[in-house]
């Protein structure tokens, strides 16, 4: 066995035969008129490598427009949350909604929500 000399990109003549055989195929297929046979499955593959490229590019473009940064109003931990849906916090439990791009604390018809101030003198 010869370790000196790697076969990895090799190129023989009968690998050369087989691609020359697939395109001579080819090449009679669009003569003979299956041209429209051969469009389609080169299209069918393009779609294959295009589709989850502009999914993958879509999916973020929506994340960067959904996705919201802020601090619960209750315990000041920050996390992240889907705007316009209902969250708890994972921190200290409380029911929250996202609206424009903060975090609004959810209260039960009826309760007045205050905030706190410290004055000192």
């Amino acid at each position: 066995m010869n370790q000196s000399n790697p076969k990895i990109f090799k190129l023989t003549l009968a690998s050369i035969g087989n691609w020359l055989i697939v395109l001579v195929v080819i090449w009679l297929l669009g003569s003979v008129g299956l041209g429209w046979l051969i469009n389609s499955i080169l299209i069918l593959i393009g779609l294959v490598f295009i589709i989850p490229i502009i999914g993958f590019i879509g999916l973020y473009w929506w994340l960067n427009r959904n996705l919201v940064t802020d601090k619960c109003p209750v315990c000041s931990y920050e996390f992240k949350a889907l705007n316009q849906t209902q969250h708890q916090c994972p921190n200290c439990g409380e029911s929250l909604k996202v609206e424009d791009g903060c975090f609004i604390r959810l209260t039960p018809p009826g309760t007045i929500d205050v905030s706190v101030v410290e004055i000192n003198e």
